[in-house]
């Protein structure tokens, strides 16, 4: 029988991908929960639809200024991180791995964020802006669509297509969650129109796959040429592609892991502590997208550079 430790490192992704946070504090909790539910015989899908309940309670936690209800809210979130991080665990050491559990587990996310969001809003639009005597009003709706819209999402969507990217790389197509929308829009085309909620799932599924896709055409354009070359020549040919692929996307790691929830967390938790919470739409817009940036040149410069390495061969 496996120990907890033996258990704990077959749920990591990998160590190329997982925070210094997750690997210590979040997957050590989120791994005892996942034991204790999967004893129970609760499916993953539940836990993340918990999930989406308790974000939904921390973004009313945070509608309020005072301490008491923005340590509630800090609690809360913890929590549905943990149930977060708890699925995952679950699925990859059960096998019970599902599109519908992987739609469910990015939507979730987006749910606790838009209730955050709102309730900011709520929260502030009332308030002063420091260092004037004018009411935020609609301004800090508009401050928060930025943050979240034009910064939030593709900020975390591109970071997780690039961890899938690497988990490809490192660990194979089974190791991996990188899905492409052609095939995505074949399956909702091939499910039967009575099946509503299944063909919401999958055309959603799509969409974020096509914007992942569009986002990044030199990527693109190389992964089509790795697959032909494949074909042609067989992996063990191109290993050398494949490592320096992996050398070049490893450092990108960290920027895409902060990109994603932790640190925007961690920064939401003491802006809203200090009910400063402007500021974290600030990080988001201006700190945040800076390593957005970043990140997507880097890797698109590294694509085009291994494009020219395959068209060698």
């Amino acid at each position: 029988m496996a120990t907890f430790k033996e258990l704990l490192h077959a749920s990591f992704k990998s160590s190329d991908t997982e925070e210094w946070l997750d690997v210590h504090f979040n997957r050590p909790i989120g791994l005892v929960f996942a034991l204790l539910w999967n004893k129970l015989g609760v499916h993953p899908n539940v836990i993340t639809v918990l999930s989406i309940f308790l974000g939904i309670g921390a973004g009313w936690m945070f509608y309020y200024p005072d301490l008491t209800h923005n340590i509630m809210g800090v609690v809360l979130l913890m929590l549905a991180d943990f149930c977060d991080s708890t699925d995952g665990q679950m699925a990859r050491l059960t096998g019970k791995k599902t599109l519908i559990g992987r739609v469910l587990d990015g939507a979730s996310g987006d749910i606790w964020f838009i209730a955050i969001y709102a309730a900011l809003c709520l929260r502030m639009q009332g308030q002063l802006i420091p260092g004037t005597e004018i009411k935020w009003g609609i301004g800090i709706w508009c401050l928060a669509a930025i943050a979240g819209i034009l910064s939030h999402t593709p900020q975390s969507m591109l970071a997780d297509y690039y961890r899938q990217i690497h988990l490809y790389f490192l660990k194979g197509k089974e190791g991996s969650e990188l899905d492409n929308s052609a095939q995505q829009y074949a399956i909702y085309e091939s499910t039967p129109k009575n099946k509503i909620i299944a063909r919401m799932f999958y055309k959603t599924y799509g969409n974020y796959c096509k914007k992942q896709e569009t986002r990044t055409p030199r990527f693109q354009k190389f992964f089509v040429l790795w697959k032909k070359s494949v074909n042609q020549h067989g992996e063990q040919d191109l290993e050398d592609v494949r490592q320096k692929l992996l050398k070049g996307s490893r450092p990108l790691m960290p920027y895409a892991n902060i990109l994603t929830f932790n640190t925007r967390a961690i920064v939401l938790y003491v802006t809203c502590l200090l009910n400063c919470p402007w500021v974290y739409f600030l990080f988001e817009i201006v700190a945040l997208n800076f390593l957005y940036i970043y990140m997507h040149k880097q890797h698109e410069s590294l694509s085009s550079e291994l494009t020219v390495a395959l068209s060698k061969l």
